[in-house]
């Protein structure tokens, strides 16, 4: 089944106690195109500015992902992230952010992909998301991230597209601030109250939650021995669910949570090593044994 995510493609800088990289290959839809591919092909629409480095027939090489929805725009300049992990590994400390593409518009989404019927729409600004939105014919299933920045600056049109989603991602953090809620699991029924059929809720190092109208479930995460840059892990863990859900006839209860447990696996692999190189090293089979192995982890 077709999948398509459009969002952010970057210029990194991170900084964690295990080192420093400068200026690799970042962004929410680069991240969740690699999860994602490891499971079924993935349609790519994003935008950078003219001084992108790097060759994107290589930043994909050997993974089905289509790039024709990749604008590099004259004139303008490509995304730009300095995170820092220094202070605690669980949250990112934002040193410096350019959004400069991402303040534009947004990319066209070609016409041989308006019938993609898996869709998410990674972490940028909402009227972006909307505007992707507004351009296919028929999505089955369309799934959203978002971050604290929207919602302290872009309430109204986050809202507005909260109506128009079946499911949000976001962390705990950011669901507390969407709904001035603590508890996660009222603050997650506020969230339905606005639109979407479910939402995730990411937690870091202890896992994460999904609410329904009808079900609540609950996963911890992987049991990792290295962590060493969760840079992306979060757009990683959606990569791996979408990519699982897309292939699956089914969006039965049992059938997201397995999709979850596949994206925490997926999730587990990102955090290994800078940017993308741990996930570069997995590969569906160590994917497969890594999820027997949580699910083995579950039984009691």
């Amino acid at each position: 089944m077709s999948l398509l995510v459009t969002g952010s493609i970057g210029l990194d800088t991170l900084e964690t106690p295990f080192g420093k990289r400068q200026d690799v290959i970042g962004g929410s839809a680069v991240y969740f195109s690699c999860a994602a591919s490891f499971f079924t092909p993935v349609r790519l629409v994003g935008v950078v500015g003219e001084d992108w480095p790097h060759d994107f027939s290589k930043v994909f090489d050997g993974r089905e992902v289509d790039i024709a929805g990749l604008e590099k725009r004259k004139g303008s300049k490509t995304f730009r992230w300095h995170g820092s992990y220094l202070k605690n590994m669980n949250e990112a400390e934002t040193v410096v952010v350019d959004l400069n593409v991402l303040a534009e518009r947004a990319p066209q989404i070609p016409d041989s992909f308006r019938d993609s019927r898996h869709v998410f729409l990674a972490n940028t600004h909402p009227v972006l998301q909307q505007q992707a939105l507004a351009c296919l014919t028929a999505p089955r299933l369309i799934v959203a991230d978002t971050m604290n920045l929207w919602i302290q600056t872009e309430r109204t049109e986050l809202t507005n597209l909260l109506k128009k989603i079946d499911g949000l991602v976001l962390n705990d953090g950011e669901v507390r601030l969407l709904t001035d809620k603590r508890n996660l699991i009222e603050a997650a029924r506020a969230v339905l109250e606005m639109g979407p059929k479910f939402v995730v809720i990411k937690k870091g190092e202890h896992g994460c939650l999904m609410v329904t109208r009808r079900d609540t479930f609950v996963l911890p995460a992987f049991p990792a021995d290295r962590v060493v840059d969760p840079t992306g892990a979060g757009d990683s863990f959606a990569g791996g669910m979408m990519g699982y859900l897309a292939t699956q006839n089914s969006l039965a209860p049992a059938t997201v949570k397995r999709a979850l447990a596949f994206g925490t696996v997926v999730a587990s692999f990102t955090i290994s090593d800078f940017a993308l190189d741990g996930l570069r090293r997995a590969t569906r089979h160590t994917i497969d044994e890594r999820y027997q192995e949580f699910k083995n982890a579950m039984n009691f």
